[in-house]
């Protein structure tokens, strides 16, 4: 049974736990053991396209890749991440591992030039949302796909047994200069050929993360006027009242400057929220409805669309009016392109703001994610608000209650039992365990918004009270 792998690779306080540089160092030398046994992924595994932007580079091509196991390994902008770079690295080329070290950088960028170097392994270095005193770490396999389930179990045998062969040479490590300029062209490269973002205003939250460089050049190289905010990260402040979690941060900028479009990324830029003029806030959700919608309509779309069991009811009644397939994943995009790859499926995403356009990229990406919504707005000649919402969103509340005294899973499902039983008909109800931290999240939604509220002050009372 994995212990340190969560839903989204490994996460913890820094510092503390696994995120040590003794264990991260043994880590790193897992990943290159269980790759240089096992090779890479077979052909056949690899996501059915081809990256429309597959930059060159002779030097790194001869150099590097050409080497039996290479890494691509990029950071968020948190303290901690150069000491889990560094100990990473260290663990890498101790076991005969070429390392390129991109920097900062979107974890849809560390995706894309896995694919595009031709490495092995793409290492994330990020705790996404969270706040700069945890960190994490993210995989992908030479396909730009995060790992499987399987992968993880037997990276997490290797590192019980605590055996590492010496390897007979080491590797090293080198620097990708122009990481942040490739990402750049391949986003570029999604947006429809002879258009601009000419004439549009953009206020866009970087949360002081990983796209802080990246994300203002992409849309202002596009033709737009943007107002970057949250754009000075100092180690500590990313997400910091600010980013996707913190939508209402754009308001007052969308005010005072007069934009057209509010855009909130997260810290490693995997996710989008969007903002109205009006102050209407935009979850994955809507997004999944407009690009699901826009691509039926154009005869674009494949298999269907894919969403998990925490996107709103009102979003699956859309989908059947459209007469379009709509399939349900685990929560993480992760188990979303799984299940796209598995149906078919181009699209997908979670109501939190992952957005899979598999036709351009193995993961969430809230740059590309974003061009297709202003892509759209500009083919239609239209206002955000005069675009969202698409649907009408069934009344849903999403709580999270802290995991310390020990609920049963035996509990959970008789919690679930009379939630369902109380809320009736035309109704949903997901509590699982985070992945990414200690709490149990709790998702009701029902048409009669009456009954949300009065089941959770029950539901406090009897399972959560002090």
């Amino acid at each position: 049974m994995k212990k340190l792998f969560g839903t989204d690779g490994i996460r913890g306080r820094a510092n503390e736990g696994v995120i040590i540089p003794e264990r991260l160092v043994k880590i790193g030398r897992a990943v290159a053991y269980y790759f240089q046994r096992h090779g890479r992924p077979a052909p056949e595994a690899a996501p059915p396209f081809e990256s429309p932007y597959r930059p060159f580079n002779p030097y790194v091509r001869d150099s590097i890749v050409s080497h039996p196991f290479t890494v691509v390994m990029g950071k968020d902008t948190r303290l901690s991440g150069y000491m889990i770079e560094s100990a990473l690295v260290a663990g890498l080329v101790a076991q005969g591992a070429h390392v390129i070290m991109l920097g900062p950088a979107p974890t849809p960028a560390v995706a894309l030039l896995t694919r595009s170097l031709r490495a092995d392994v793409g290492i994330m270095i990020s705790a996404s949302h969270n706040p700069y005193y945890d960190n994490g770490i993210k995989f992908f396999d030479a396909t730009g796909t995060k790992f499987t389930e399987e992968v993880e179990q037997k990276i997490e045998e290797i590192l019980q047994a605590d055996a590492f062969p010496p390897s007979a040479e080491c590797g090293k490590s080198m620097r990708l200069d122009d990481a942040v300029g490739r990402y750049v062209e391949f986003a570029k490269a999604t947006f429809p050929k002879g258009r601009t973002l000419d004439g549009l205003k953009i206020v866009l939250d970087c949360a002081n993360g990983a796209a802080y460089k990246v994300a203002p050049r992409v849309f202002w190289e596009l033709g737009a006027c943007v107002v970057p905010i949250a754009d000075a990260p100092n180690g500590r402040n990313i997400n910091e009242n600010c980013g996707a979690l913190h939508p209402e941060n754009l308001f007052s900028h969308l005010q005072t400057s007069q934009a057209d479009v509010g855009l909130s990324l997260d810290g490693d830029a995997d996710r989008l929220v969007l903002m109205t003029p009006k102050g209407n806030i935009v979850n994955g959700d809507q997004i999944l409805a407009l690009l699901a919608g826009k691509m039926h309509k154009e005869g674009t779309l494949r298999g269907g669309v894919v969403s998990t069991n925490m996107s709103n009811l009102g979003l699956k009644m859309h989908l059947k009016t459209l007469e379009i397939p709509h399939f349900v994943a685990p929560v993480g995009d992760k188990n979303v392109l799984k299940m796209m790859q598995q149906t078919g499926s181009n699209l997908g995403g979670e109501e939190s703001g992952h957005i899979l356009l598999s036709d351009a990229n193995t993961t969430g990406d809230g740059i590309i994610a974003a061009l297709h919504v202003l892509g759209i707005l500009g083919e239609n000649k239209q206002a955000l608000d005069e675009v969202f919402p698409v649907f009408q969103p069934v009344p849903q509340i999403v709580r999270n209650f802290p995991l310390g005294r020990g609920i049963t899973d035996e509990q959970l499902r008789v919690l679930r039992e009379k939630a369902l039983d109380f809320l009736g008909e035309q109704s949903d109800v997901v509590i699982r365990k985070s992945g990414t931290e200690p709490v149990l999240r709790i998702m009701i939604q029902s048409i009669d918004a009456s009954l949300l509220e009065t089941f959770f002050e029950e539901i406090s009372t009897v399972f959560f009270a002090a």
